[in-house]
């Protein structure tokens, strides 16, 4: 690996220890061992590097979920894949997540990163209506984007804060899902079933 990529590691590294706010410059160069000069030549500036680490680590754990998804697209089994695994890896995940309140929270003391997270939250909206219906991320329309997207956006995004906050009163995949399933009937007006 080169410095770019060494760098790339260290961010994530530290973003998953420390967070995005409390993570220097000399705190990266220490877990990539390469040298403050390298920030700035490779991404222009340390919050430009810890955004794209970011980024980096919100599609590893994508691919991770997708590949363990079951059940047909689109279905309550593939949503109950979805929410158990989410459910089932939010130690782990917990301080990527922890970070991506971080970085939103800073979106306003930091505007040259604002268009970076805006970018990376469309293709995650992409990613997970491809990763729930089985409908490639090329033939996904701006509506698909801007309606579904923003849905599965906001649901995983909740369900994290509710594990960051309250692990104990946060609801396991099957109670999620089965919340999904009531609210989907009361919406439709489809007979209640048992369960």
């Amino acid at each position: 690996m080169g410095h770019r990529e060494d760098l790339l590691e260290g961010a994530k590294k530290c973003l998953a220890e420390k967070g995005f706010v409390r993570t220097t410059a000399r705190d990266i160069v220490s877990a990539s061992g390469t040298n403050l000069a390298s920030i700035g030549y490779h991404y222009g500036s340390k919050d430009a590097l810890l955004t794209q680490a970011f980024i980096a680590l919100i599609e590893e754990w994508g691919e991770g979920r997708q590949a363990g998804l079951e059940g047909a697209e689109g279905s309550l089994e593939r949503h109950r894949a979805l929410w158990d695994g989410v459910v089932a890896e939010h130690t782990a995940a917990g301080p990527v997540w922890a970070a991506s309140l971080e970085v939103a929270l800073s979106r306003d003391q930091k505007p040259e990163l604002k268009s970076m997270l805006a970018a990376s939250q469309l293709e995650g909206r992409r990613g997970l209506v491809s990763m729930m219906t089985g409908t490639p991320e090329e033939q996904l329309t701006d509506r698909d984007e801007r309606t579904l997207g923003a849905v599965y956006q906001a649901l995983l995004n909740g369900l994290m804060i509710q594990w960051l906050f309250d692990p104990s009163a946060a609801p396991s995949g099957e109670e999620f899902t089965e919340g999904l399933r009531r609210l989907a009937e009361g919406i439709t007006g489809a007979p209640r079933t048992a369960g």
